[in-house]
């Protein structure tokens, strides 16, 4: 298990495919240091938006909107 982000999917609409995971019992992850909203999703200083979870092996995956 890795202790990094191994696989990012690009989203069109981060909003709704974050609050599509946690409907489905997917948790977002809290990143102790980032500022993130109450879906988990953290606005980086380039505007880009993004969020994490972990697959069913522990792994870190993320979701993001460019």
């Amino acid at each position: 298990m890795a202790e990094y982000t191994v696989l990012g999917f690009e989203v069109a609409d981060i909003v709704a495919v974050a609050t599509a995971l946690a409907a489905a019992g997917v948790p977002l992850m809290r990143v102790p240091g980032l500022p993130q909203d109450e879906l988990g999703i953290w606005n980086t200083p380039d505007g880009t938006k993004v969020a994490w979870f972990k697959d069913p092996d522990g792994n870190t995956l993320s979701i993001s909107k460019h």
